[in-house]
């Protein structure tokens, strides 16, 4: 069987004799891209044993199940999951969880002039996601670095030198406004888009932000449809410090609900009246302090509660490295550009289910 990706594995159904007829036997190869039309089958010459070859369009879906606890759950079968596209049941064709994919990463910091206290710690953060993801795991894995702040600007292209990207994460600065829904729609349009057949790699974009846009040329709809055109699943970590009212905490949310990825907030923690919790009030420190200035009347954390974003990128590499693989044959073979939703069920109780949340019918990939 075809390694499963996210949308446009095409598969051969044979019916009839079992072998090809002359001049078709390449044809076993043919693979639509995502939404593509299967390309009409010739007839066979006259003489020719009959056969007919019907090439079935195949949605694949990369599949996260965790538990109450938010661990990966691996141990599930076809039988425990249900698929419905527009609400309607779908036959699970396909079911695996290996061999995974390899995964085609856009990492996206926010360098505007809000994210200047973050920004150390968003680099030690990225850094320690991409030795953890191009080492140790495989190197068929890809990774590119972006940043946004008025304008977004690819820094490193698609590469699985994990060296070089850290050089590049290291140079960083901050400064300038904050274009969020156009770094969004132009990492996806220009990178993600074009980053390999989906039914071969996994497309996702992990973007560390405030969830506030300033000054964007595309609205977040524009951000989100290019995001699903692109098959790309976004994981948005949440950089806005505990204690003051963020109301764009819920874009982030938005973002990850409707392509299938997740939503993370690692600085918003209990926070306590002593040094411990790295939450320091205002006074606690004096101003001859290393930490002056950390304190709820900025609303800035302190070292110890800044690191948590490196664990929100590690549990994201831990639930890429664990995902199920489903495919299944649409019962509406019609392709007509349109948005069909996905929604994947697992049957087992006490447990959650991210998975890709839709895809266009449509014959030819944007541009």
């Amino acid at each position: 069987m075809k390694r499963l990706g996210l949308l446009g594995l095409t598969v051969a159904a044979a019916l009839g004799a079992n072998t090809l007829g002359p001049g078709q036997a390449s044809d076993r190869k043919a693979a639509a891209a995502p939404g593509h039309a299967a390309p009409a089958v010739a007839p066979q010459e006259s003489g020719a044993t009959p056969s007919i070859r019907k090439l079935v369009q195949v949605v694949n879906v990369p599949v996260t199940v965790l538990d109450h606890l938010g661990r990966p759950v691996i141990d599930l079968t076809q039988n425990d999951f249900r698929v419905f596209e527009n609400d309607q049941p779908q036959p699970i064709r396909y079911f695996t969880r290996e061999p995974q994919p390899p995964l085609r990463i856009g990492l996206v910091l926010d360098t505007s002039n809000s994210a200047r206290h973050e920004l150390a710690y968003e680099k030690d953060a990225a850094s320690e996601f991409v030795f953890n993801t191009l080492q140790g795991r495989s190197s068929k894995n890809l990774i590119f670095l972006q940043t946004f702040d008025s304008s977004s600007s690819v820094i490193q292209d698609f590469t699985n030198d994990p060296e070089a990207l850290n050089d590049k994460i290291r140079d960083l600065k901050a400064g300038g406004g904050k274009a969020l829904y156009d770094a969004i729609f132009d990492a996806c349009r220009d990178k993600l888009l074009t980053a390999g057949h989906p039914e071969e790699v996994r497309r996702v974009l992990v973007l560390i932000s405030d969830g506030l846009d300033v000054g964007s040329t595309h609205t977040l709809d524009e951000a989100l449809s290019m995001a699903h055109r692109a098959e790309t699943a976004v994981y948005t970590i949440g950089n806005s410090v505990y204690g003051f009212t963020n109301p764009t905490d819920k874009v982030l949310r938005q973002v990850a609900q409707q392509t299938g990825g997740a939503a993370m907030f690692p600085l918003e923690v209990e926070p306590g009246a002593d040094l411990e919790t790295g939450y320091l009030s205002h006074g606690q420190i004096g101003d001859t302090s290393q930490n002056k200035g950390l304190g709820s009347s900025t609303g800035i954390f302190s070292a110890e509660r800044l690191v948590h974003l490196a664990d929100a990128l590690e549990a994201i590499g831990r639930e890429l490295d664990d995902q199920y693989f489903i495919g299944y044959t649409p019962t509406n073979g019609t392709l007509d550009g349109t948005y069909r939703s996905i929604k994947v069920i697992a049957l087992r109780k006490n447990v959650r289910v991210r998975a890709k949340t839709g895809y266009f019918a449509t014959e030819e990939m944007a541009q």
